[in-house]
């Protein structure tokens, strides 16, 4: 399986065959320990921690003190070209697409709330809150805020699956048209890090998001999603021509 005779350290040779292994699913129940890959590779186990080391380093697989190696979660890549879905998101990586409900009800919209949604201070709407998962881990806290003579049908829909703007569509006949969010990084509170099951010293991404339907506004949301399990990808379109502003 080496090539001992090859100008490649033995570690970089196993890391790359491990990596081949890793992409092609071989290790989705189990990573083997130190001792199996020193038996398998017939090497020195210092050879063997080099190699996992890389794929440490890499994002490939989590090593932890007395507990060996195991694959690292999958990170959720989420293109911001365009208004997106995290149920949208979740699926095409693969995973199980769930949510929670915590609650769903007609209240009062808080201050902020009833500012971006355009309604007078009191006032009720319809409020949603989920817990999102991708397959077993909870990866996002959404709260969200809609025109109670706009969104009411939803308090009889099932939200325990599926993006909020497909079954606004389905059961309220709004389509989507626009808005914009604001997205930071926040240190989670011992509550809301307990509810995302965020692991210790790890920060999360505090999501912002209005949305119109037309020149309505019909949804403000506050989301908090894992900083470990999601990552924010932005592309440009390739142009050729350099552009006069394109200070680097």
């Amino acid at each position: 399986m080496l090539d001992r005779a090859s100008p490649l350290p033995l570690w970089a040779q196993i890391a790359d065959d491990l990596r081949r292994r890793l992409l092609g699913g071989e290790f989705e129940a189990r990573f083997p320990t130190d001792e199996e890959l020193t038996r398998d590779y017939e090497v020195s186990r210092q050879t063997v921690r080099e190699a996992v080391r890389h794929l440490t380093a890499a994002g490939l697989v989590v090593r932890q003190r007395g507990r060996g190696s195991s694959l690292a979660p999958r990170v959720l890549e989420q293109p911001l070209h365009s208004l997106y879905s995290l149920a949208s998101t979740v699926r095409a990586s693969g995973a199980e697409e769930r949510s929670q409900v915590l609650s769903a009800e007609r209240r009062t919209a808080t201050a902020e709330a009833a500012a971006q949604l355009g309604t007078t201070a009191g006032e009720q709407v319809v409020f949603v809150e989920r817990l999102r998962f991708a397959g077993a881990d909870p990866i996002a806290w959404d709260r969200s805020w809609l025109p109670a003579d706009q969104a009411a049908a939803l308090l009889d829909a099932d939200l325990s699956s599926g993006g909020l703007y497909d079954l606004l569509a389905l059961h309220c006949s709004l389509r989507i048209t626009g808005g914009w969010e604001r997205i930071r990084p926040v240190v989670p509170e011992p509550g809301e890090r307990k509810l995302l099951r965020l692991p210790p010293k790890t920060a999360a991404f505090s999501i912002q998001r209005l949305v119109l339907a037309g020149e309505r506004p019909i949804e403000w949301r506050e989301s908090l999603i894992r900083g470990d399990r999601y990552s924010l990808v932005a592309r440009w379109p390739t142009d050729p021509r350099p552009r006069p502003d394109a200070g680097g």
